[in-house]
């Protein structure tokens, strides 16, 4: 369809999208990619125009992200998790303690 245009959402809308895309983060229910497109889609953005304008990155290389293929540096990571407000770090998988 050339032309579709999406509806204009409401501040509410998007601070709903935001805090349950960093509900799914903090619980590790999200791949980097999952992560990726997700905060694209909240800022209503295509890949060419986030990548470019927000991420200061290559098209192609969000697009390898967002599939979970890429293989991004330290620095393309850092630009990904700072417009949300997040931030890169090692987290330990959840085990089972036995005493």
């Amino acid at each position: 369809m050339p032309g579709k245009k999406s509806r204009k959402r409401m501040p509410e809308e998007i601070r709903a999208e935001k805090e349950a895309l960093y509900a799914d983060v903090e619980a590790g229910r999200l791949t980097l990619g999952q992560t990726t497109r997700r905060m694209r889609k909240i800022v209503g953005m295509n890949q060419t125009e986030y990548a470019e304008k927000v991420l200061k990155i290559y098209p192609r290389v969000l697009m390898e992200i967002e599939r979970d293929r890429g293989n991004p540096t330290l620095e393309t990571l850092e630009k990904i998790a700072a417009p949300f407000g997040l931030t890169v770090r090692f987290v330990s998988k959840q085990r089972e303690v036995t005493g």
